[in-house]
């Protein structure tokens, strides 16, 4: 048997070793018009940074040692320019010497990546404008920027990679301007996670401008100027665009294959395309959401890692191993901060009619009576009628990613809030507490569930004559910031105070994160006023919340003063 693969990092890599595992006797060829194959994607921006100071350490596999070890012929600098998929041959290009020859095939696996997004604004092409994909990519950005460590960066995007890159570039020492078309930083969160990132990332004195866009390029007396629709420019001596990338169908289309309706290649449950004779993995391809049950993509090392495998599974061993999906599980560290997200955000799920409750908790990353303790916020959404998990949420500083690998399994497995009730965690003071913050998640949503808790979210508080809030909280709390309009009840004095409850009004609690607010309300409740919320997260999710919304608020009032 004849295999070709086209493309040669996360998913075309997986699957070309596993190919050579499976069948020693097969011919395999790789072709990567790139010159380097099966390299560490995700550690790029920290080389840029200087937290990763050996080029070498971004190289999983060279050319040279792949075909040493797997016996593949990897054909780098070489690009496939068209598939004839009646005749199952390729026509390839090799960028050195300019040959061009072609090649045949019994099975081809496409693996051609996503290519980033590069809009035709009026002079993207000035010198100092970078996007950042590949090896070579990374190596003009850092001899770029390492002559002008004092200078200005801005970076157009705030998804994973761009906050990364933010995070590297003021690192080195550069004065950081986050740009975001969005209302706010990592489209996969909800905005009350989000929000608490954001307020950590103004402390690091970067400039965040959301709810931006960029309108083009200008370049004065050799200074760079990020032209801004309805705002004055930003002077930049380094730009990065990060707004995305999009699925590369150039080949699949030439080929005559199906595409999808998320402009991804089409593929089947075994990682199949139209044609029998060509599967396809990694970012080019798209599949069902597990949850939604739309098609989507996913731009993750993980997903193309295991597609990999089972595509070689399947080319080999014929179409026995399904592929069920991603569910998008993430994790980036934005300066001290750990955010991590899986499954579907709330916000996606109302676009896709899924009905749903959201609960947020605050927890110790491990027990607060052992040193370093420190909170982390998860968010959860589930199904209102059995409970089933649909997406997962953390913002901490310590421990976000066992607990998300705890969540996003649950997740995968269709688990309940009840199993998350039940999950055995490894505890000690210094990992844990004996009720571990995923423990926690669950009470709480088995709490709303039941009907033993009603909650309220930030945005819904109207703060009007129909509505009372209740500080739960301590006096000394209570005056070091509140929500204006509320009135100071101490939980502890709640049952010597029940007389100042009016019955006849919508009765709000809040306390720092909620927990307190919650025996409030069993307060209350147990003595027969009913008509009570506990504001979800707290105080703390709702000022991040609050000030957030009014940046924005702030930042659209200065538009209008620009555009008048």
């Amino acid at each position: 048997m004849k295999y070709l693969i086209i493309g040669a990092v996360a998913g075309g890599a997986s699957t070309a070793a596993r190919l050579r595992r499976l069948d020693e006797k097969a011919e395999i060829i790789i072709f990567e018009k790139g010159e380097y194959i099966s390299y560490a994607n995700c550690g790029l921006p920290y080389y840029i940074g200087n937290v990763i100071k050996d080029r070498n350490k971004l190289f999983v596999q060279t050319a040279a040692a792949f075909n040493q070890r797997f016996n593949i012929d990897v054909r780098v600098m070489t690009e496939v320019v068209s598939i004839d998929a009646a005749k199952k041959l390729v026509t390839a290009k090799n960028q050195t010497t300019g040959e061009v020859y072609e090649e045949t095939y019994d099975k081809l696996v496409l693996s051609p990546g996503a290519e980033p997004l590069r809009p035709p604004f009026p002079g993207i092409n000035n010198e100092g404008i970078f996007t950042l994909r590949n090896v070579n990519d990374t190596d003009y950005i850092k001899a770029y920027v390492d002559k002008h460590k004092s200078g200005k960066a801005v970076v157009i995007g705030a998804g994973f990679i761009g906050l990364e890159m933010a995070e590297n570039l003021h690192h080195l020492g550069m004065d950081v301007t986050i740009i975001e078309m969005g209302n706010q930083i990592l489209a996969p969160l909800d905005f009350a996670v989000a929000a608490e990132v954001q307020q950590h990332i103004r402390s690091k004195h970067i400039k965040l401008r959301l709810s931006t866009t960029v309108a083009g390029f200008e370049k004065e007396n050799n200074q760079l100027k990020v032209l801004l629709k309805d705002e004055d420019s930003i002077d930049a001596d380094v730009v990065i665009l990060s707004i995305g990338v999009r699925p590369d169908t150039k080949l699949a289309v030439g080929a005559g294959l199906k595409l999808g309706t998320a402009k991804g290649i089409w593929v089947n449950e075994f990682l199949q395309t139209s044609d029998e004779n060509i599967y396809a993995v990694g970012d080019a391809i798209e599949f069902t959401n597990p949850i939604t049950k739309q098609s989507m993509n996913t731009y993750l090392a993980g997903p193309a890692n295991k597609q990999g495998r089972i595509c070689a599974n399947n080319i080999v061993n014929g179409n026995k191993e399904k592929y069920n999906g991603a569910i998008n599980t993430a994790i980036v560290k934005v300066f001290d901060m750990t955010v991590a997200t899986a499954g579907t955000a709330s916000k996606n799920l109302t676009n896709s009619t899924i009905e749903h409750i959201v609960s947020t908790t605050h927890s110790g990353s491990h027990a607060g009576y052992y040193p370093g303790a420190k909170q982390m916020t998860i968010q959860i959404a589930f199904s209102p009628t059995d409970g089933k998990l649909f997406s997962a949420q953390i913002a901490g500083y310590d421990g976000v990613d066992k607990r998300m690998e705890l969540l996003s399994q649950a997740i995968k497995n269709e688990n309940t809030i009840y199993d998350l009730m039940e999950i055995e965690h490894a505890y000690a003071p210094p990992f844990s507490s004996a009720k571990d913050p995923v423990n926690i998640a669950g009470f709480v949503a088995e709490n709303i569930l039941n009907k033993k808790m009603s909650v309220i979210y930030w945005n819904d508080i109207k703060q009007d004559n129909d509505e009372l809030l209740i500080d739960v909280r301590t006096e000394n709390e209570f005056h070091s910031g509140h929500i204006i309009g509320a009135i100071n009840i101490p939980v502890d004095d709640l049952r010597l105070r029940l007389n100042e409850i009016p019955t006849n009004k919508k009765i709000v609690l809040y306390c720092a994160v909620g927990q307190r607010g919650y025996l409030a309300q069993r307060i209350l409740n147990q003595h027969g006023i009913m008509n009570v919320f506990n504001l979800s997260g707290g105080y703390g999710t709702w000022t991040a919340c609050s000030d957030e919304s009014e940046l924005l608020k702030i930042q659209s009032e200065n538009k209008l003063l620009v555009t008048a």
